[in-house]
């Protein structure tokens, strides 16, 4: 009897299983094959695949990192979906649920990421350097747009031993022209800037840095202007500055010596006079001849060449490449002299610069040593390099103290032309 019991309950039960089959709902599968594209620095086009015939989708984003049921939510029908509004240089998780009913929704999907393009750059001069967006993340850090072309110079102006970052960022799609071995012919907009620091200690660069102003000219409407913006204590800040001011610095060498300088930014009229070919602000840096070298392996003309950034030089082999100041295995004196005079006294002494007609000097590389007048005005540079005396020594403008090892080797040079 008790036999025959169970085997009626069992009966019942498959006939009420077999009575649901045609009932089962079909599984509610995650989308797959996330991706994005067209991303901009405050939008993204989302797209995915579908796994099921027909269903509505819930995407819900938010910065890397946040909890799901917290961020921006989306109800799509299609398989894609626009974000918009989002902040530059971001990194956003964006999670996706498809929904086959009312009760039948699948997992969401892993978490899926991409990050905004950065700020595009304001080639203005605003009264916060942080609102040009010349740097991203955060400021002190001096990370470098990625719009920019970051650059260094054979042969570099000395300013007190400070460090020096110098980048160039061109207009989207512009590019520079080359015009012979000195100066590109930069497009309008076009914007060069380089800071200058120091290294608290130069024997452990973990103990960071003082940052103390960047230079920054932009090409306006044909023509080049200058501002100069001092940074805050705090390294967070930099403020447009057209008066100039001094600003204690004191830093540990590699030898481990204490040094102390009153460093001076420069006023506006300062750069005016020695950013200037006659009446007109020039750059003086990067030309073709001091960026015709290799940093971390690559050369800098062939690097402006490959991402498009100049146009009109195919091999910057057939570019001449000023002497480095101090290689002394590669160069001889005398080239290694006259490149020290292009770079930090030529700008001046040059015709149309600052000195063309208080000095007969004309310091520029490419003149003959006949034309230059270094033999005939030798006392006169020993008496101006030798010792600092604001107003007197040279160079006039940009430096405190005078340049040891600079100083050194245009005496040498000028010993030989006794």
């Amino acid at each position: 009897m008790l036999k025959q019991t169970y085997l009626s309950i069992l009966a019942v039960f498959l006939v009420f299983s077999c009575s649901n089959d045609d009932d089962l709902v079909a599984a509610c599968n995650s989308v797959t094959n996330v991706t994005s594209n067209s991303i901009t620095n405050n939008s993204a086009t989302i797209t995915w695949e579908e796994a099921n015939t027909t269903a509505l989708y819930t995407l819900e984003y938010g910065t890397s990192g946040f909890i799901l049921g917290t961020g921006t939510t989306l109800s799509e029908t299609n398989t894609t979906a626009e974000l918009t509004g989002l902040e530059a240089n971001t990194t956003y998780d964006v999670y996706i649920q498809t929904i086959c009913s009312a009760t039948n929704v699948s997992l969401y999907t892993d978490v899926y990421s991409f990050t905004t393009l950065a700020p595009n750059v304001i080639p203005e001069f605003r009264t916060n350097m942080s609102e040009m967006n010349l740097f991203v993340g955060n400021l002190g850090n001096l990370e470098v747009t990625p719009y920019a072309f970051e650059y260094d110079l054979n042969t570099r102006l000395f300013s007190d031993y400070a460090h020096k970052q110098r980048f160039i960022v061109l207009p989207p799609g512009e590019k520079l022209t080359y015009d012979g071995e000195g100066l590109p012919l930069f497009p309008d907009n076009s914007l060069i800037a380089k800071t200058f620091y120091y290294n608290n200690d130069e024997r452990d660069l973990s103990l960071g840095t003082h940052i103390i102003e960047t230079r920054i000219l932009i090409k306006i409407n044909g023509s080049w202007e200058t501002g100069d913006y001092k940074w805050n204590e705090a390294q967070t800040e930099a403020v447009l500055d057209l008066n100039g001011s001094i600003v204690p610095v004191t830093w540990i060498d590699s030898e481990g010596l204490s040094n102390s300088i009153n460093y001076a930014i420069p006023s506006d009229t300062d750069c005016f006079t020695c950013h200037r070919i006659n009446t007109d602000k020039t750059p003086i840096g990067p030309k073709m001849r001091t960026l015709n070298f290799s940093v971390d392996g690559s050369n800098q003309l062939q690097s402006l060449i490959d991402n498009n950034l100049l146009e009109g030089l195919s091999d910057p082999s057939t570019v001449s490449i000023l002497p480095k100041w101090d290689d002394a295995v590669n160069y001889t004196l005398e080239e290694r002299a006259r490149a020290y005079f292009d770079v930090n006294c030529a700008h001046c002494h040059i015709e149309g610069g600052y000195c063309e007609i208080q000095s007969t000097l004309r310091l520029d590389f490419e003149r003959s040593l006949s034309e230059s007048n270094i033999q005939n005005r030798r006392n006169s540079i020993i008496n101006r390099m030798s010792f600092y005396s604001q107003g007197f020594s040279m160079p006039l403008i940009g430096t405190t103290i005078i340049h040891e090892e600079g100083v050194d080797l245009i005496l040498d040079y000028l010993n030989t032309l006794e």
